[in-house]
Formats: C-alpha cells, sequence, structure tokens
C-alpha cells in the first residue's frame, strides 16, 4: 500500500465506522500472546490510543495466566486446573493480585500513557467495581467428585460509577479482573467473565475479546466472519464449537442478552487486530449480532 490514493481508500473505507462508533463504549478484553509480546503489546496500546483520539470510548479488561504460572514456578508452587480454572489458595491468590494488579497493570498503563493515551488502571477491589462471590465447586474432568477452586469468584454484581467518572474527564480504564466479596475476600475472576459483565453493565457497544485463534470456525475448519446468536447456540449444542472456544462464545452471548450491541473474537496474534475488525469492511475475526 505505498501508493497515496491506497492509503485514502482505507480511510475512506474507515469513515463511515468511525461516524457510526463516535461516543460509543467498546470494552476489550486483552489476552493470549498479544499480552507477552511486545510488538504485539505495543500494537494494542496503539489501537487503544487511536479509539480514544477519534471519540470512541475504549475500556480494557486483561488477564494474564501464563505469567502468574511463571511467577508460581519460580516459587516452587505448581499450577493446578480444574475445568479450565486455576485452583487459587489464599498463598496463590496473593500472587495473583500482586501479578495482575502490580505488575501487568501497571505495564499497560505505563505503555499507554508513554505513547500520548491517558490510562488509569484499575482493579474490581476498586469504588467496589466487581462485586465477587466464590465460585460454587467444579467437577473434574471424568469425575462425578467435586473439587473447591478455593478464592475463585463469580461475578455478583458491577458498579459501573468509578468507569463513567474516568470516562467523563477522557481516561481510558484498564482493570485487572479481580473482585471483593461481601465476606472481604479477594477473588481471583476469569478475564473473559469479568469484561462481558463490564460491558453488559455500560451497555457497551461492543464486547471484543482478543484471543490466539483466528475466531470461530465450521465444521471445515474455515473462519465464520459473521454468526446470529441463534446460530450460535446450535454450534455449541451440536459440538461444532467447542473446547476453549465454548466459555467465549457463551461469555459473548450473555452480553449480547445483557444488552451488548454485538461481541467480537478476534485474533490477538495480528498486529493492529482491533483496527482491522472494527474500522473494514470484512473484519478479521468473528462478530456474533443477536439476528
Amino acid at each position: 500500500m505505498s501508493r497515496p490514493e491506497d492509503k485514502a481508500r482505507v480511510l475512506m473505507e474507515a469513515l463511515p465506522y468511525i461516524r457510526s462508533f463516535y461516543q460509543k463504549t467498546f470494552v476489550i478484553k486483552l489476552g493470549g500472546n498479544a499480552m507477552v509480546d511486545k510488538d504485539l503489546l505495543s500494537s494494542f496500546a496503539l489501537d487503544i490510543i487511536l479509539l480514544s483520539y477519534i471519540g470512541l470510548r475504549p475500556v480494557v479488561v486483561h488477564g494474564g495466566g501464563p505469567q502468574i504460572g511463571a511467577v508460581l514456578a519460580k516459587m516452587g508452587k505448581k499450577s493446578r486446573f480444574v475445568g479450565g480454572m486455576r485452583v487459587t489458595d489464599k498463598e496463590t491468590m496473593d500472587v495473583v493480585e500482586m501479578v495482575l494488579v502490580g505488575q501487568i497493570n501497571k505495564e499497560i498503563v505505563n505503555l499507554i500513557n508513554q505513547n500520548g493515551g491517558k490510562a488509569v488502571g484499575l482493579s474490581g477491589k476498586d469504588g467496589n467495581l466487581i462485586r465477587a462471590r466464590k465460585l460454587a465447586a467444579s467437577h473434574k474432568k471424568g469425575s462425578s467428585k467435586t473439587v473447591d477452586l478455593g478464592m475463585v469468584g463469580d461475578v455478583d454484581s458491577i458498579d459501573p460509577q468509578i468507569i463513567d467518572t474516568l470516562d467523563k474527564s477522557q481516561f481510558i480504564p484498564v482493570i485487572a479482573p479481580v473482585g471483593v466479596g461481601a465476606d472481604g475476600n479477594t477473588y481471583n475472576i476469569n478475564a473473559d467473565l469479568a469484561a462481558g459483565e463490564i460491558a453488559a453493565a455500560l451497555k457497551a457497544e461492543k464486547l471484543i475479546l482478543l484471543t490466539d485463534v483466528q475466531g470461530v470456525k465450521d465444521r471445515t475448519g474455515k473462519l465464520i466472519s459473521s454468526v446470529a446468536e441463534k446460530q450460535a447456540k446450535k454450534m455449541l449444542r451440536s459440538g461444532v464449537i467447542s473446547g476453549g472456544m465454548i466459555p467465549k462464545v457463551c461469555c459473548c452471548l450473555k452480553s449480547l442478552k445483557s444488552g451488548v450491541a454485538k461481541a467480537h473474537i478476534i485474533d490477538g496474534r495480528v498486529e493492529h487486530a482491533i483496527l482491522l475488525e472494527l474500522f473494514t469492511d470484512g473484519g478479521i475475526g468473528t462478530q456474533i449480532v443477536k439476528k
């Protein structure tokens, strides 16, 4: 795309989307390789800054599983998972909070701010943003026995007041998914789940999940660029959507039911994935829509 007219054509393709999305809220979950690859993380930060500059309202929610696992390994503590969720005792919860809130969150905030954005780091404990409850015991695969997951939480409620306050001052919230329970305990919450609940509370225009896969695929392995809510449910029942994609699609469906306009699952391994999904006619991932 070296010719000036080609660059102009790309900008003109983006114009109707920019107009349509102006002043709308977008909740974006950062996870996967985009969090550990420095170039991809820089690309993500620039995307977020651009969204803010052109009048959109990005809200970032991030995970941090690999980084938490690495710190636990250095401590000689083995990670244990049941149903894809980390069994989290008190010592592990301290590490989770330290890594998510004290390390990853500040790195993302600093990266956005160093490149000209205005970001503020939050955890779900700030302003009672995420009220949590202990997640019920989970069944271990292939067994009828239940396993206590410890300090793993489910979302009880979201109070978006602190996000609204930051938005009025044009700050970009960057949120670590830990919440606090009525018992005063801190809980580790799945980042996809937290992002979906926050998007629902904000009545966001879009929920965008960055992953390490292209998106939802059909039986032949072909990427589906757009799928209706009804069809997505059918694909879940038939097993076309399987494995790690199941909770992501379920998260998207739940957010649509709660008032989010559209949900997207996109490949965070692609530089500027967010811009390509939002501002091009074809997009790069899968959007899930109500109809």
